[in-house]
């Protein structure tokens, strides 16, 4: 994947003409106090962290640390990623996730694995929590593709290392990715694909952990 280091101008304006953005009521009432010259307001989106579970997974006594996810510089930011092209990145017009990409996964990650109900303790790693693990991450797919015909669809793959502390061993590693086709070629149904696809990687990465971390942890022996 290039990061789009010197995009054109040209390129951007036809990748919002090309897809058809949905643009709120109030916004469009709102445009008339806007200042001459100046563009609207970009639309701000979210994702849902996953809360269905496989009731059979284990209850994990041992602490997990989330590390940020690392990206690359064309996923590294708020704006909404795209592909024409195999080799080339573009992005949505006017539209932005509310956080950069990688922070905005691993709050979702967080939060996933507090809907388990199934870990007792689980926290980002500037809180300074002792673990038992560490779950480093990588977000290296997070973009909607026109590569055939039809409407776009979402591809998301996240890569996973669970480190065992102290020793900073990694234990084990996978990668979890899901692809959504958006229902229509248009911004709110681009954004539910994705919600699709990461939810799948979310929940995969979830029951993945937690089993294996339950098959490396070494509980504390307690006195005689």
């Amino acid at each position: 994947m290039k990061p789009p280091s010197n995009l054109p101008r040209r390129r951007l304006l036809l990748a919002a003409a090309a897809v058809p953005l949905a643009v709120p009521l109030a916004a469009l009432a709102g445009c008339t106090s806007l200042v001459p010259g100046q563009r609207p307001p970009p639309n701000f989106y979210r994702l849902t962290p996953k809360s269905t579970f496989d009731p059979d997974l284990p209850r994990a006594d041992w602490q997990l640390i989330l590390e940020p996810p690392v990206a690359n510089a064309a996923l590294d930011t708020v704006r909404i990623a795209l592909m024409r092209q195999p080799m080339e990145v573009e992005y949505y017009a006017r539209a932005n996730w509310t956080d950069q990409a990688p922070a905005m996964v691993q709050t979702l990650m967080i939060e996933s694995f507090e809907n388990s109900d199934r870990i007792v303790s689980i926290g980002r790693e500037s809180l300074g929590l002792r673990a038992d693990f560490v779950l480093k991450s990588e977000l290296r797919e997070f973009q909607a593709e026109y590569l055939g015909a039809g409407p776009p669809e979402a591809h998301v793959t996240v890569n996973v290392k669970l480190v065992k502390m102290p020793r900073r061993e990694i234990v084990a590693n996978q990668s979890f990715t899901s692809r959504a086709t958006a229902r229509a070629d248009t911004l709110p149904a681009v954004v539910n694909a994705f919600d699709d696809a990461l939810g799948n990687c979310l929940r995969k990465l979830v029951e993945w952990t937690l089993r294996t971390g339950q098959e490396f942890y070494d509980p504390p022996h307690s006195g005689a």
